[in-house]
């Protein structure tokens, strides 16, 4: 693979960084450009994957942190680099979804605004654009900083 394009170019970032940690991980792009993930979609998988997500995904998003700075840099162009480690992120999702689901249920049964936890701004965005088109609710970020959190609201029209 070239580094000719924005995938192109993360994929061989990626690999170079983790060569140089001596991570032995195999790197293979999953999607050019995904539309939920708004670009690429790294998957990463080997025996020292699991160092790589770091704990509750730290490790992972300063990574992806990194790897998407190096594509904007050299593209000029706002690229949403998504680097998933052994399914991890796509686990994280899917849990994200079904809690929200549940939070979502309770809103609508209550009336009741609730509020999650403070999360990375990924899982914030996981939420609103999964309960962006559910009706009789509204989704807010409130806070600043590491303690932003998602606002479960009813739409009282």
């Amino acid at each position: 693979m070239t580094a000719d394009t924005p995938a192109g170019t993360a994929v061989q970032a990626i690999q170079r960084i983790l060569t140089a940690v001596g991570a032995e991980v195999d790197v293979t792009l999953r999607s050019e450009h995904d539309e939920l993930a708004g670009g690429p979609v790294i998957d990463i998988n080997g025996p020292d994957s699991g160092l790589l997500i770091g704990r509750r995904g730290n490790t992972l998003h300063s990574l992806q942190f990194i790897v998407q700075s190096i594509v904007r840099q050299q593209y000029d162009e706002e690229v949403r680099v998504s680097l998933d480690v052994e399914q991890y992120r796509q686990r994280r999702e899917d849990s994200l979804r079904e809690m929200a689901d549940r939070v979502a249920d309770r809103v609508a049964q209550t009336g009741r605004s609730i509020t999650l936890e403070p999360m990375a701004p990924s899982d914030r965005r996981v939420i609103h654009l999964y309960l962006g088109e559910r009706e009789g609710i509204r989704t807010e970020s409130v806070g600043f900083g590491d303690a932003r959190k998602v606002q479960i609201i009813p739409d009282r029209d």
